[in-house]
């Protein structure tokens, strides 16, 4: 073999290999979490002008009563320190999002942001903060940043200190939800006049590690096992949704099947990824607008464009409150702004544009995550002539006995449709979230699915 052609070739592929696996930080960069930054990766200190305070620990867990798993709201004698309309946002323009100033310029009449003094609630238990440490150093983004190796035995916070805008999605991903999760919710979508009827939902996550009976070699490869039951509409009823969200999303991709009550009988469902139509959805959104994004980021180049200050749905616990019926927050265009908060926040601008030679119906993704739990609060979607599409908001709550940042609920607005899509409203239901329940390896496979599914 000629030596002097060998070596060459051996650089370009250990340089590939770098390129390929993106390596953990340093030991003394991760020393800064729970220092000079938060333990999970945010800037302790307030801002400038002190709109943004130092964040001090979050919520503390009796932060407020909480009833029948319903959260009671710890600002309610709060009042907005100002409100911003189509009139005025011109001026509070370099804080806000395209999205929101779209949503101003489409319902100019009814759109606003009542904005309010700004907490700083995240926080999660310290074993989660420990975990989040691990993480940063040992924690790799393989393929590009489509997959994560060295995670089996962290799970949470894959990259608390980013480097690059597809790590940032990573940490949204892969958040800490409060464990175990079992909820009642509706979906709505309502017409252009505001009629609607709900779809009612229970889902259920469960987690690996909190799984006893799961075999550790099948679960390496799991992030979290997902399960949707369709209550009703009576046509829908008894239809079971199951997920097993992978980590190494090219290794092994989704997995994810169907139980269809009336034919009695599960399926395999490939269409619940990407842009496959969301479930009871009419159209107006995609398997991976869940969450604002879920799912596997390889159609897409992630841009990092920083931090920046905006004002985002937060600390929204009045959408919560059991006083309320349905009718009361969906309202025509959008939902009711006036039961709705804003606070000015630092957030992370990731710009996601799709790959060549993919397809998705979304060309352009513009996502913006809160710096201190990691939660999308904002995403903007492009068509594939570059034209602002859909508008979609996560009013955001710190489950403060649960330690974990959720939704209140998730809306989606379609600008040239006029209409939109509300999910995770749970108000007329007869509890609220439950934590902590057991979870078995057998209830999540598919054989289950024809014994969960029943009419």
């Amino acid at each position: 073999m000629n030596r002097s052609r060998f070596l060459p070739c051996s650089f370009l592929a250990l340089s590939l290999l770098a390129s390929s696996v993106m390596a953990a930080v340093s030991q003394q960069e991760a020393a800064q979490l729970g220092t000079t930054l938060t333990p999970l990766g945010a800037q302790k200190e307030g801002n400038a002008d002190g709109t943004i305070p130092e964040w001090t620990g979050g919520l503390p867990t009796n932060a407020a009563p909480v009833s029948n798993g319903f959260l009671g709201n710890p600002f309610a004698d709060e009042q907005p320190e100002f409100t911003i309309t189509a009139q005025n946002a011109e001026q509070y323009k370099d804080k806000l999002s395209p999205g929101q100033l779209a949503m101003f310029k489409r319902y100019g009449s009814t759109y606003k942001l009542p904005v309010y003094k700004t907490h700083r609630t995240a926080a999660v238990p310290p074993r989660i903060y420990e975990i989040a440490k691990r993480s940063a150093v040992q924690t790799q983004s393989i393929d590009g940043g489509n997959g994560l190796s060295n995670f089996s035995d962290t799970h949470h916070y894959a990259f608390p200190i980013p480097k690059s805008g597809v790590e940032v999605v990573w940490n949204h991903i892969t958040r800490y939800r409060g464990g175990n999760t079992k909820r009642r919710i509706i979906q709505a979508t309502p017409q252009v006049n505001g009629s609607f009827s709900v779809v009612r939902f229970e889902d259920q996550i469960a987690f690996p590690a909190d799984m006893p009976d799961l075999d550790p070699q099948k679960g390496a490869n799991i992030l979290l096992y997902f399960k949707q039951e369709v209550l009703s509409p009576a046509r829908l009823a008894g239809n079971v949704l199951l997920v097993h969200e992978t980590l190494d999303q090219v290794k092994e991709p989704r997995m994810a099947w169907l139980y269809n009550a009336g034919q009695r009988r599960v399926r395999r469902a490939p269409q619940v990824a990407y842009d496959g139509p969301g479930t009871a959805a009419d159209g107006l959104r995609t398997s991976d607008n869940f969450d604002l994004f879920n799912g596997a980021p390889d159609r897409y180049d992630w841009k990092l464009e920083g931090k920046k200050e905006m004002y985002i749905p937060y600390n929204s616990y009045r959408l919560l409150s059991t006083q309320l019926k349905y009718a009361d927050i969906i309202k025509p265009g959008h939902i009711n702004q006036d039961l709705t908060r804003y606070e000015l926040h630092r957030v992370w601008h990731v710009v996601a544009t799709l790959k060549s030679g993919e397809r998705h119906i979304y060309a352009k993704r513009d996502l913006y995550f809160d710096e201190d739990s990691w939660q999308a609060a904002l995403a903007d979607h492009y068509d594939g002539r570059g034209q602002l599409w859909r508008v979609g908001e996560g009013h955001a709550v710190q489950e403060y006995q649960q330690q974990a940042s959720i939704y209140a609920v998730e809306a989606l607005y379609d600008l040239i449709a006029g209409r939109y899509i509300v999910l995770g409203l749970n108000n007329e239901e007869n509890r609220g979230i439950e934590y902590g329940f057991k979870a078995s390896a057998t209830d999540y496979t598919p054989a289950a699915l024809r014994s969960t599914g029943v009419r």
